[in-house]
């Protein structure tokens, strides 16, 4: 090998700026918190060649005096941090890194006027090589201009995608802290064209979040969101939440934000998932705008070089609160669902549109037919039927002052039709018989505990020494649960009970599924999550099915029982339940309005 010697400053610089600029995404982020850390109200991106060529941010900020813009192009200079222990930081900024870093791999000119300046000045950043401050045209606050990203680091500048995705990327970063920070101004030009137009939020601070979600999000969802606040020990969650039956097919509709901050946590991420557990079909994700707020010296922003993961003092606390504050607001819901379903039902009723294939569902294991069997006679004994001539049932109308209304017919032996005071409802009776049955297994699941099976030969399964003592640490919680390990030896553990409701799942698959997800994320969904869809399956299997015929006073008392059960608005596929067709609609559909 060759002698060991000192890297040249530059190459250092250029090393250290690939840990900061990754992108000019990457650019845009630093730049624009910069802007909201100097106070300003307003901020206006212009891009050029997907970033390549041009990246300008102009903001109205305090703006850095003279005397102080050669300090600011250099590497950890900041004015960010009160002492030297980084336990208290309040800023989005505080490494004093992105400019020096910036103008390593590119062409960095800063002009800059702070309140009460007679003008502004200028500086030039290109490598080692700095020119200025020198007097210059310029409005009060800063604009910071990158030109020829990564000219100086062609290898680089190879790897980056297509101008559009690059482009993309970065309208996603500017959405992303606009929606931080609704009170702030936002622009986005590219090409000539403005992308991204949002003013300074206006009203209270709910109300300002909401303006910026809608606006982000689509107003489409205006009927689909639901506010949730919430506090616990000192830290404050509030944010909006979409119905389950407004979920995504990814989860780029999900904005989580620290301390006015935009992360993307794998902690708070894992928590929300958990949160809307079997409220969701598989593969999709739900819409989500969460705003956490706690004391900075409880949480660590500068675990990750582009700070999008945060590291909290208390992670349990914080992911009971965000599961327990999310499932709260939703049960809250109840019954509701996303009012998009209904407008979809018009325009298959408009278009004549083929109907939707349902999500199959796998057959029971071994066993669970028995179990189910308790499940498959939920109401009384239908009625016999009534002779000739005698009176038929009495009209419920009373019942249309429900919110799901009464009950008017059956549908093709498989839905309900009901009347409203402004409309009807229809229900698919297996889908939320289904979910009315669930949310009785999983009643008597929290009531009892899990029933756990005795393997007739425990399994010993090997973990790696994180992993293991990760799932050691927690045997109460797994006891609970139905899982029964203990140690064996360095490298493993002995599984000697398992849920009765997993049948053959192999245990070993699920013990190092837990185990990671432990030493990761200190969560123990994967075996809620297993032990949630035996029970789905059973609810599935021992539900009112499709084709069987109701009475008008079956139907309402399974009305009844979904205005009482939390998530009636969806089955436990994530399916809707049921959709409405308000009298408006109605008439539009005979052109009467």
């Amino acid at each position: 090998m060759a002698s060991i010697r000192l890297l040249p400053e530059e190459v250092v610089n250029r090393i250290a700026a690939g840990e900061v600029v990754e992108r000019p995404a990457s650019v845009v982020k630093e730049l624009v918190e910069n802007a909201l850390d100097a106070g300003a109200r307003r901020i206006a991106v212009t891009l050029s060649g997907g970033g390549r060529d041009l990246v300008l941010v102009e903001d109205d900020g305090c703006g850095i005096p003279a005397e102080e813009l050669p300090l600011a192009v250099r590497r950890h200079a900041t004015s960010k941090l009160a002492d030297d222990l980084l336990v208290r930081i309040t800023t989005l900024g505080f490494r004093g890194e992105a400019l020096p870093s910036i103008g390593a791999v590119a062409r960095l000119s800063i002009t800059s006027r702070p309140a009460g300046a007679e003008s502004a000045f200028t500086i030039l950043v290109e490598g080692e090589r700095i020119e200025g401050p020198r007097p210059a045209a310029g409005s009060f606050g800063t604009r910071v201009e990158v030109r020829d990203l990564f000219r100086r680091t062609p290898a680089r500048l190879k790897f980056l995608r297509s101008e559009r995705a690059e482009l993309q990327a970065a309208l996603e970063t500017v959405t992303r802290l606009a929606l931080a920070r609704p009170e702030i101004g936002f622009t986005l030009e590219a090409e000539g064209r403005r992308l991204l137009d949002l003013a300074p939020g206006t009203g209270d601070r709910a109300a300002r979040e909401r303006a910026r979600a809608l606006a982000i999000l689509g107003r489409e969802l205006a009927g689909d969101l639901v506010e949730l606040e919430t506090e616990r020990e000192g830290i404050r969650l509030r944010g909006l939440l979409g119905l389950p039956t407004a979920s995504r097919a990814d989860a780029s509709a999900q904005h989580l934000v620290v301390n006015g901050r935009p992360v993307q946590d794998r902690l708070l991420k894992a928590a929300l998932k958990a949160a809307y557990g079997d409220l969701l079909p598989a593969g999709r994700h739900p819409v989500a705008t969460l705003f956490l707020e706690l004391p900075p010296e409880r949480v660590d922003v500068n675990v990750h070089p582009a700070k999008a993961e945060v590291r909290f003092a208390e992670p349990g606390t914080v992911r009971g609160l965000v599961i327990g504050a999310v499932r709260r607001c939703l049960a809250e819901e109840g019954r509701r669902t996303a009012g998009r379903i209904a407008t979809a039902a018009m325009g298959a009723f408009r278009k004549e549109a083929a109907s939707t294939g349902r999500t199959p569902v796998r057959a029971p294991s071994p066993g669970l037919a028995e179990a189910a069997a308790a499940f498959q006679a939920p109401f009384a004994p239908l009625p016999p039927a009534a002779p000739p001539g005698a009176a038929s049932e009495p009209e419920p109308a009373a019942a249309e002052a429900f919110p799901l209304g009464a009950a008017r017919a059956q549908l093709l032996d498989s839905y309900i039709l009901a009347q409203t005071r402004d409309g009807l409802v229809i229900v698919d009776q297996h889908a939320a018989h289904e979910r009315i049955v669930f949310e009785r297994l999983k009643a008597g699941l929290e009531a009892g505990g899990v029933a756990r099976q005795v393997l007739m030969m425990p399994e010993v399964v090997e973990l790696g020494p994180g992993e293991r003592e990760a799932l050691l640490g927690r045997t109460a919680e797994l006891v609970r649960l139905g899982l029964l390990v203990e140690p064996f030896g360095p490298g493993a553990v002995l599984v000697r009970e398992v849920p009765a409701l997993l049948g053959e799942r192999p245990t070993a698959e699920l013990v190092r599924a837990l185990a990671r997800e432990l030493a990761e994320l200190g969560s123990i969904w994967t075996l809620e999550a297993a032990v949630g869809r035996v029970a789905a399956t059973i609810a599935c299997h021992g539900s009112v099915r499709a084709g069987r015929r109701l009475t008008l006073a079956e139907m309402d008392a399974l009305l009844r029982r979904m205005e009482r059960t939390p998530g009636s608005g969806q089955c436990n596929h994530g399916r809707p339940t049921w959709i409405e067709l308000k009298r408006a609609d109605i008439e539009k559909l005979f052109s009467r309005r």
